[in-house]
């Protein structure tokens, strides 16, 4: 299941730079125990706005995508910090197929 939700994962995209959470690399695990889904995932920068935007559209996105879950928690985690090399190969094509110089 982890690996379906992972792959749900890739339908929300960061409000600021054009790709996905997942190959963006914001995305740093995820494991379902007793029907809860637990997503460690991290942002660009600690005091990223779009914190609670995420926690509050990715719950509801995985609960409506796998139902036998109770719930989803989001643990916002900073270490390692985000940088540009976490991005995938994947988002990186995708990036630079929008003209960033990346």
């Amino acid at each position: 299941m982890e690996l379906k939700i992972l792959e749900k994962l890739k339908e929300i995209r960061d409000p600021e730079i054009p790709i996905d959470i997942v190959n963006l690399g914001l995305i740093y695990g995820v494991q379902v125990k007793d029907r809860v889904a637990h997503i460690d995932m991290t942002l660009t920068v600690p005091s990223c706005p779009a914190r609670s935007f995420f926690a509050q559209h990715i719950r509801e996105h995985i609960l409506k995508n796998f139902p036998q879950l109770e719930d989803v928690v989001i643990n916002f985690v900073f270490e390692p910090a985000w940088s540009r090399d976490k991005i995938s190969e994947e988002g990186l094509q995708k990036l630079r197929s929008m003209g960033w110089n990346i």
